[in-house]
This record gives structure tokens, C-alpha cells and sequence, in this order.
């Protein structure tokens, strides 16, 4: 098990664009593996790679319901929208209000190179675009509305 420290706000690497994978290596294998560690051990719902300061477009999400692990993930399709409170691993004890799109649909690789797609609704839908913002360089705090300090209640 590999836990890495989440770089936080005012980091350079979170406001860069990520680097797409090439191919499926064992380095690759390891990074999603290393993901999984950490995001289990912060508690989290979701992680990319540039949060434990690896330029690469790579990202975990497990809303509760199974890890999604997904290698150059893009949206492929959006519709609806809602507004709902976030926040990140990256910008501790802040969250804020985001308008996403309710549904989307992703395309990526799986761990064996596999081209996969997800249609997501909801809160899997809202953790997607989360952690493909952050491959953009695009922190939540960027699109959120009423900003503020975290509240027991809101966790």
C-alpha cells in the first residue's frame, strides 16, 4: 500500500494540464494503484493523479458504489444540470456550491487498455467532472458559487 501526501491549493501542478498516457505500462498499473491508496486513506470520492503531483490524465472515483479507475477520460456527452455543495482533498475545509451537468458520459481506458464508457447521473456524475476539471487544471473553486468554510453538518 502506497499512500501519497495530496498536494494542496497553490501548487503549480494543479492548475496545469495533465499529460495524456500513451500506453498502459506498470507504471500506469502502479499510479492507479497508488490513487486507490491514497483516496481510501483521505476518504475521499474521487482523485487524479496531478493531486499526488503526477502530470498524467489518470483518475479514481468510488462514490461508495466501486472504484472507477480511468485513464484519459473525456466527456464525451452532458445533459441536465445541478447545483450541489463540493469540495476537495486539494482545498481542505472549504466547499462550495457547483452547478455541473446532471449526467455525462465518459469515455477512458481501463487498466488493460481497454476502451471503456460510463453514462453517470448524480453524485458519480458530479465526481467524473470533478477529477477530469482537475486533468484540465481546473479546481472547483474556479466554477463554485458561495464559497466558505467547511461546517460539521455539510460533510
Amino acid at each position: 500500500m502506497a499512500v501519497y501526501k495530496i498536494v494542496e491549493i497553490g501548487d503549480e501542478i494543479l492548475k496545469e494540464k495533465a499529460k495524456p498516457v500513451k500506453s498502459i505500462s506498470s507504471n500506469i498499473i502502479k499510479l492507479l494503484d497508488n490513487l486507490a491508496d491514497t483516496l481510501y486513506n483521505a476518504k475521499g470520492a474521487g482523485l487524479a493523479a496531478p493531486q499526488i503531483g503526477v502530470s498524467k490524465r489518470v483518475v479514481v472515483v468510488d462514490i461508495g458504489e466501486g472504484l472507477y479507475e480511468l485513464v484519459n477520460p473525456q466527456i464525451i456527452s452532458s445533459s441536465g444540470q445541478e447545483t450541489d455543495i463540493e469540495g476537495c482533498l486539494s482545498i481542505p475545509g472549504i466547499v462550495g456550491d457547483v452547478t455541473r451537468a446532471a449526467t455525462v458520459k465518459v469515455k477512458y481506458l481501463d487498466r488493460h487498455g481497454k476502451e471503456k464508457s460510463v453514462t453517470a447521473k448524480g453524485m458519480l456524475a458530479r465526481a467524473m467532472q470533478h477529477e477530469i476539471d482537475h486533468l484540465d487544471g481546473i479546481l472547483y473553486i474556479d466554477r463554485a458559487a458561495n464559497i466558505r468554510k467547511l461546517k460539521q453538518k455539510e460533510v
